[in-house]
């Protein structure tokens, strides 16, 4: 059995990380809050604005838009990644990281290059220890990122699909149902889905009938359409960051919620350790004083 001065240290260095734990936890719940509420804002104008597009990606208009484009062979693919920053926020990066890894392999296995866009450290780290070519990325974009940061780096694969250099966009990113569930998402950006999963879990349809249709556009269809799709590529990047922003926090109070309670569980079994050994300490010594006293 450890000597007591020993457990007396092991206790004092838990209660010092246990410190640490319940600090973290009570940040990142003030975090969460104004994260979740900053989410949830612009969730409505996000999937009103994907569902207009959508229906606009199916209009029989005389100006096609090469974003609306869609290729016969699909043989360079450019993904955006979304992680944190920083980790200490449970399996969340490990999740979509991992759905990141098997789709890269399954574009590997059928001669499909990929270009990635890490936005975030982890995802950055990772993709280039998986041997990933990272063309742009943008980290430290901090708990309230500007659009012109985000955008930025997704311009260079945007600008590729343009150029005939890619022939979709994807993205990866993690959505924030609840405080205790965060799933990881993979959708594809460009070119326009004609379906797409909401934060509920619901698939989004374009819910236009089939035949030639069209809308009628003011002034015209280019000046619309021109101004739609770039709003749609910010909205779809930024409402992904805002989700992940939440996920984040959401999952670093639950994480270090759980470090708290399993220090303190640690802290109650070293101290019954620490009592158990300081009592047989004590018997010990008495039993000496009696044992001498007999024999004089």
């Amino acid at each position: 059995m450890a000597g007591t001065k020993e457990i007396r240290l092991k206790i004092k260095s838990v209660q010092n990380t246990r410190k640490i734990t319940k600090a973290m936890e009570m940040v990142a719940a003030s975090k969460m809050k104004k994260a979740q509420e900053r989410m949830r804002r612009g969730r409505p104008y996000a999937q009103r604005l994907l569902n207009i597009t959508m229906h606009a990606a199916r209009a029989n208009t005389e100006y096609k838009h090469p974003l609306l484009t869609r290729r016969e062979t699909v043989k360079r693919v450019g993904v955006v990644v979304i992680t944190t920053d920083k980790g200490l926020c449970g399996g969340l990066n490990t999740n979509v990281l991992r759905l990141v890894l098997n789709q890269h392999k399954e574009w590997l296995t059928k001669g499909i290059e990929v270009e990635y866009c890490a936005i975030g450290n982890k995802g950055f780290s990772f993709i280039q220890r998986m041997g990933g070519k990272v063309v742009s990325q943008v980290t430290n974009y901090g708990d309230h990122p500007a659009l012109d940061r985000l955008i930025g780096p997704v311009k260079m694969l945007i600008d590729g699909f343009l150029e005939g250099r890619l022939d979709e966009v994807h993205i990866f990113s993690t959505r924030f149902v609840n405080t205790m569930k965060q799933e990881p998402t993979h959708g594809t950006m460009i070119p326009i889905p004609q379906e797409w999963v909401l934060p509920t879990g619901q698939v989004m349809k374009a819910g236009v009938g089939e035949g030639n249709w069209d809308y009628l556009y003011e002034p015209d269809a280019k000046a619309v359409l021109d101004q739609l799709l770039v709003r749609y590529i910010e909205t779809a990047v930024y409402q992904a960051a805002t989700d992940n922003i939440a996920s984040e926090q959401s999952a670093r109070m639950v994480a270090m919620k759980a470090a708290s309670d399993n220090a303190r569980n640690i802290i109650d079994e070293l101290q019954l350790v620490y009592n158990k050994s300081r009592q047989a300490s004590i018997t010990k010594e008495l039993s000496e004083i009696v044992g001498g006293a007999a024999a004089v």
